[in-house]
């Protein structure tokens, strides 16, 4: 899919609250590279994607040095798309004010619209999410409901960002629902009609 300029979407919101889900099928749906910041992480780490470690907030491979090199290396990848004049999904936490005005800074030299996209969940399906997730083999996450819960104590709700470009959704329901809810939300063709 071509859109008139570049867009980055970037998903974000606190662990388990769909943003990979939703982001993964957008993209798919739009045939949009699609980055994810675990996947990232597990791959510059080494480690397969699916290893279950033990996701300590803030030390190894989620110490700040080292999700600095995973968000980097995702604005690198979509910096990559949108100089080939492609859209992008980038997704990620993006908890705090300056990991976003770090991504902002980092594409203001190019022609790209970034739209912020932030998924948000109950805590009581937070935990549901986080207890299915440890029983799939599958799974790439490391986050648990301590980590969520730490997550959430430093989150920095993005009111610094322009209305233009951020859209709130509600991720408790089926992806193709969430899905129309964006596509509406999206005032970009051909998103909204």
């Amino acid at each position: 899919m071509q859109l008139p300029k570049p867009h980055v979407f970037i998903f974000m919101g606190l662990i388990a609250s769909g943003k990979s889900t939703l982001a993964q099928a957008f993209a798919d749906k739009y045939q949009l590279q699609y980055y994810n910041s675990d996947i990232e992480r597990k791959e510059l780490a080494r480690v397969e994607r699916n290893s279950r470690g033990t996701g300590d907030f803030g030390k190894g491979i989620y110490s700040p040095e080292f999700t600095r090199l995973t968000y980097d290396a995702l604005i690198a990848k979509g910096k990559a798309q949108v100089a080939e004049s492609c859209s992008v999904v980038l997704d990620g936490s993006y908890v705090n004010r300056a990991e976003r005005q770090h991504i902002r800074a980092a594409f203001a030299t190019t022609d790209a619209k970034l739209v912020f996209i932030l998924c948000e969940v109950s805590e009581q399906v937070t935990r549901e999410r986080l207890q299915r997730r440890a029983l799939d083999k599958t799974a790439v996450s490391d986050g648990t409901f301590a980590i969520y819960t730490m997550q959430k104590k430093g989150f920095q709700y993005p009111d610094e960002l322009d209305p233009a470009g951020f859209i709130t959704i509600e991720t408790d329901g089926e992806v193709e629902q969430l899905l129309t809810i964006l596509e509406s939300s999206l005032k970009i063709a051909p998103f909204s009609s």
